[in-house]
């Protein structure tokens, strides 16, 4: 399982484990690939929060998604902190690993 570190209040690590997918699934009961959004990349900024949330989580238990926006807001920004979840998501689902093997075979 990898960490993705991203710069907000202090240096924070998204982690997309079963346990984080779970938080996101429980919010919007139902399963990650059925958000609407989520194929296309077109997230409400409520479902962005979250999943931002749900992937650090692992180290602030006080964490929530409103805060996940203050931060964001105060100390980043919604461009760089997305592309760092996007990497942990595809990655958390192993799209990295299937591209490295893709252009391993074309080599």
């Amino acid at each position: 399982m990898s960490y993705f570190p991203i710069k907000l209040d202090k240096i924070r690590n998204l982690k997309f484990d079963m346990r984080a997918i779970n938080r996101i699934e429980k919010k919007y009961g139902k399963p990650l690939m059925k958000i609407e959004g989520m194929q296309d990349g077109m997230l409400t900024m409520d479902e962005t929060a979250t999943i931002i949330w749900a992937g650090l989580a692992h180290e602030d238990k006080e964490l929530t998604p409103d805060k996940v926006m203050d931060l964001i807001d105060d100390h980043s920004n919604l461009r760089d902190v997305s592309k760092e979840m996007w990497k942990a998501l595809n990655s958390a689902f192993g799209a990295d690993e299937e591209t490295e093997v893709t252009e391993e075979k074309n080599e």
